[in-house]
Order: structure tokens, then C-alpha cells, then sequence
């Protein structure tokens, strides 16, 4: 190699890479903590590749392999196949309808060879942020005008509605993560706006009685008139806005809101959505449970969560200790090695233990964003922002999941859920990131 060659590790940021082994490392060895009995021989378990965390490791291995492959590779590849890939992942999600395999009751996976499984949405995510950083890196890109701001919407939700007639509604509501990168890159704050309203509204119809709600909107409507009166004199259309408002709001709160619980979502996800607001939801009421000829589960809807809490909270401040967690050990929380790890690591390490490792995914994602901000190019800041927002929304959302603050979607915590696809799709998110960022004081876009 010439000395007018640069070495291979030259620019990447080696900071993100230790976070990022530190974290796999951890999930490992929270899945090994949940499967591993007494009197086993955890060497030749690792070896074996019939366990769970011993495939986590071959995963890992591989990635690491996926991972050094994008760091040779020329950072320009990335954005001169954006928009292929992009539709090559839109195939793969159209494909699983036809090829795809069922896994708990969600037809969004390919058959691979021995016996590993392809989740194409999980994949998306990657395409969609390269996709979503070429057209808003594009000369002719104005975000600030509304045919853009439905471009780059269309870009995110294209793989959500997939994901959702696949039935995986959790990752459906990832691809709303790239809302918060469209608003750095200048999406008007009403957007964000309406799109939280809408979710207060949600929130309040299934908490107060229709007839209460709509006095309550009522109300409002006529503050904010009697607030506007003199404007509205002068400008006759801030009446019939707030007129419009209230009629949406209140068509929202009487027909669109129940529609969507009785008619567009499974009757179990009705039930934990109302569950998390303390609420019972009658599943004689969903067009789907109509339909249903299995039996009825034996367990609560709520049954997950609840176990979840009493193996957090068993941790107490300093833990249990490696390996002595009665809980997740004890198998009383369903799926502890994919949805529910998190509990695994507050029963063993308590608050203290959870607490770092919150703090290691904060000093991750604060990293980010600052490679973000140093960059030369909006490509490159654009899909920086998308990895940090993806990796913030399945965080937070998995975490407060596992401690009832938030319904049971199905949604992996980053680096540390078991599953290859999964541990794939944030690896070379975060190594796309570090090679563009290597590239950024020689490569202009």
C-alpha cells in the first residue's frame, strides 16, 4: 500500500464501534442468562449452535463479517444504489405475501438456508433511510414545499403499510421515526403537531366517555372563538376553521377512533392498548375475534407485562446477581429472549445495572448525532439522523413496553434482542453511518 493510500481504520470513529461491541456483548450474554441451566456446559453449549445465544454468537460473527465488508467498501455505493435498494427491500416485503413463512402468526419472514429465517421489514429500514437521505440530498429537493414533505413521507410509509398487512404493527410504527428526521431537515412543526394531537385525541377517547369528550371539545371550540372574537370579525375563516377542527375532532373521537380498534386491529392488540390505560375492551366488539375458531388464550392480554414488572422490580436496586434472576430464569416471562430481554438485565443488575446500561445507549445515540452535525453533506447528515431515530423509537418503545408504559407491539431492543435479521439491520445501519463519516472531508454530495 502506498503512503498516499489511506489505512482501512483511518477516519471511523472507533468510539461507536466499542459501543457497539459492548452492546452486543451485553445482549449475548442477557440471552445466556436466560437460558443457561445448571450443571450444562456452557463452552461446549456456545460451540454446539443449538441454543439461542449460541446462535446469537454465530449472528455476531457474521455481522462482524457484514460489518468490515461495508468499511472496505466505497462510502459512493451507498448513494449511487439508494433508490435500488430501496425498491429491491419493497420487493422483498411484496415477496413475503407469496414465499413468505408464518411465525407467530405474522407471514413477514423468508425461509433461508439451515433453517434461518429473513425478515425483509426489518431490512427496510436500512433502504428506506438511504432512500429518504438521496431525496432530500437532491439538488432539486425544496422540503419546504408540500409535493416534497409527500415524497419523503411516501418514502417512510411505503414499508409501514407493508408491515402492517403483514400484521408486524410494531415495526409498521418504526418507519414513523424518519417524521423527526424529515422535521430537521425542515418538516413544519404543525406536522408534528397534528400528528401528537391526534395521538392525545386517541388517548383521551379511550379514557373518557364519548358523550364527556365531546363536551369537552365543545368547549374548546368555543374558548378559542371567544378568544379570536375580534379576529374572527375582521376574517370570517378562523370561524369555519375552528368549526372544521371541532367536527374532525369529534368525527375522530365518535367513528375513525373505534373503527380502527373493532375493525382494523386483532382483537389481543385492541386489549393491550386499552390495558395500558387501565381499561377493559369487549372483544365481542372486533370484526376479526368474530372470525376466530381457535380457543381462547389461557393467559391474560395483559399477562406479559405483568410479569415483566415483577421481574424488574424483583431486581431491586443492586440486582440479583449474574445468573440468579427466579424470574426470567424461572421462564415466567414470555418471550424474555426476544420482546422482554430488558427484564432479564434489570432482575439481575436492578436499578443500578439498568441504569449504565440506559447511559451506554444515550452515550450511543449522543454520538450520533454528533457525527450527524459534522458532516459536509445532507445525505450523509440525513441518514445519520435516521439511524439515531430509529435506534431512539426502538429503545424507547421496547424498554417502556417491558414496564407497562407502553403496549406490547413486538419490537427487539437494538444489538441486545435475539435475532439475526435484527442484529443484522442495526449493524450495518451503524456501519453505513461510520463509513460515510470516515468520507466526509474527501466526499462532497
Amino acid at each position: 500500500m502506498s503512503k498516499q493510500q489511506r489505512s482501512i481504520s483511518q477516519g471511523i470513529d472507533f468510539t461507536v464501534v466499542w459501543l457497539y461491541a459492548i452492546l452486543v456483548v451485553i445482549g449475548i450474554l442477557c440471552i445466556f442468562m436466560v437460558e443457561y441451566r445448571q450443571g450444562t456446559d456452557w463452552i461446549q453449549a456456545f460451540i454446539g449452535g443449538k441454543t439461542n445465544y449460541s446462535k446469537q454468537l454465530i449472528f455476531a460473527g457474521f455481522c462482524a463479517l457484514v460489518a468490515t465488508f461495508i468499511i472496505l467498501t466505497d462510502s459512493k455505493l451507498f448513494t449511487a444504489f439508494a433508490n435500488l435498494m430501496y425498491a429491491f427491500g419493497i420487493l422483498l416485503m411484496l415477496a413475503t405475501f407469496v414465499i413468505g413463512k408464518n411465525i407467530n402468526g405474522s407471514k413477514s419472514w423468508i425461509p433461508l438456508f439451515g433453517g434461518f429465517n429473513l425478515q425483509p421489514a426489518e431490512m427496510c429500514k436500512i433502504f428506506a433511510a438511504l432512500a429518504l437521505a438521496k431525496f432530500l440530498s437532491r439538488q432539486e429537493t425544496d422540503f419546504s414545499k408540500l409535493r416534497s414533505q409527500l415524497i419523503g413521507g411516501a418514502i417512510a410509509l411505503a414499508p409501514a403499510a407493508l408491515s402492517i398487512l403483514q400484521n408486524e404493527t410494531g415495526l409498521a410504527l418504526v418507519y414513523f421515526s424518519f417524521f423527526m428526521v424529515m422535521y430537521r431537515e425542515g418538516l413544519p412543526p404543525a406536522m408534528l403537531i397534528i400528528g401528537f394531537s391526534f395521538g392525545a385525541l386517541v388517548v383521551a377517547t379511550l379514557l373518557l366517555e364519548p358523550n364527556t369528550l365531546a363536551t369537552i371539545l365543545t368547549i374548546i371550540a368555543v374558548l378559542f372563538w371567544y378568544a379570536l372574537r375580534k379576529q374572527i370579525r375582521r376574517n370570517k375563516r378562523i370561524l369555519a376553521l375552528i368549526v372544521a377542527l371541532w367536527f374532525v375532532c369529534v368525527g375522530v373521537q365518535r367513528f375513525a377512533v373505534p373503527y380502527i380498534f373493532n375493525n382494523v386491529l386483532q382483537c389481543y392488540q385492541s386489549t393491550r392498548i386499552y390495558s395500558m390505560v387501565g381499561k377493559d375492551y369487549d372483544c365481542t366488539q372486533n370484526a376479526h375475534a368474530a372470525k376466530r375458531t381457535d380457543k381462547p388464550a389461557k393467559k391474560p392480554d395483559d399477562y406479559n407485562v405483568r410479569q415483566s414488572k415483577i421481574a424488574i422490580g424483583s431486581g431491586g436496586f443492586l440486582g440479583r446477581g449474574f445468573l440468579k434472576g427466579t424470574q426470567t430464569r424461572g421462564k415466567y416471562v414470555p418471550e424474555q429472549h426476544t420482546d422482554f430481554i430488558f427484564t432479564s438485565l434489570g432482575e439481575a443488575f436492578g436499578f443500578v445495572g439498568s441504569f449504565v446500561f440506559l447511559a451506554i445507549y444515550f452515550f450511543l445515540l449522543w454520538r450520533i448525532i454528533t457525527i450527524a452535525e459534522r458532516q459536509r453533506s445532507t445525505f450523509s447528515r440525513v441518514y445519520a439522523y435516521s439511524v439515531a431515530s430509529i435506534l431512539f423509537f426502538h429503545i424507547a418503545v421496547n424498554v417502556c413496553m417491558t414496564i407497562g408504559l407502553f403496549p406490547i407491539i413486538g419490537i427487539p431492543l437494538p444489538l441486545i434482542s435475539y435475532g439475526g435479521s435484527s442484529l443484522l439491520t442495526f449493524t450495518i445501519l451503524i456501519f453505513i453511518l461510520l463509513r460515510l463519516d470516515a468520507d466526509r472531508q474527501m466526499v462532497l454530495r
